[in-house]
């Protein structure tokens, strides 16, 4: 009885090391509303997003900072409109940029190999690139916390 409880223990050890390992990998670093920028990127719902407007205001005497902000998500493209205080912390992604080969294409999926790693995936076409995309065709794409998408024509 005393090995399986020793054995949990260290599974249990090793699922909190795993855990906090992923949670370390997920956010790159921290920052303080009051320290965000035009051109930030912060996670927002979820989302990796790009600062467009901030506003700082500051309340009463005894009041907080309040931060306003309107950003785009990168990935998905939508709007959204925060409102937090100035001492809440944000998360900013690690945004990892690569070249790939497109190898072939079908509908609105890509199917991409990674230019140093010749790993292949597929990728969805994103519709508001300046040139098309075609079949040997190099482009970058980002990694953004785990989800890839195709940002240019090289």
């Amino acid at each position: 009885m005393a090995e399986l409880e020793k054995k949990s223990n260290r599974q249990n050890k090793d699922n909190l090391y795993k855990s906090i390992f992923l949670i370390h990998i997920m956010a790159y670093k921290l920052i303080d509303a009051t320290e965000i920028r035009n051109g930030t990127v912060v996670m927002i719902e979820g989302e990796a997003c790009t600062v467009r407007s901030y506003d700082v205001s500051k309340t009463g005497k005894h009041g907080h900072a309040k931060v306003r902000m309107e950003a785009i998500g990168i990935t998905d493209g939508k709007k959204r409109v925060l409102v937090k205080p100035g001492h809440e912390r944000f998360e900013v992604p690690m945004i990892i940029k690569k070249k790939a080969q497109i190898l072939s294409i079908s509908g609105k999926k890509a199917s991409v190999m990674d230019m140093e790693s010749f790993e292949s995936f597929d990728m969805p076409l994103p519709e508001e690139l300046d040139e098309p995309l075609s079949e040997g065709d190099q482009a970058e794409y980002w990694d953004i916390e785990g989800k890839k998408i195709i940002k240019r024509k090289m």
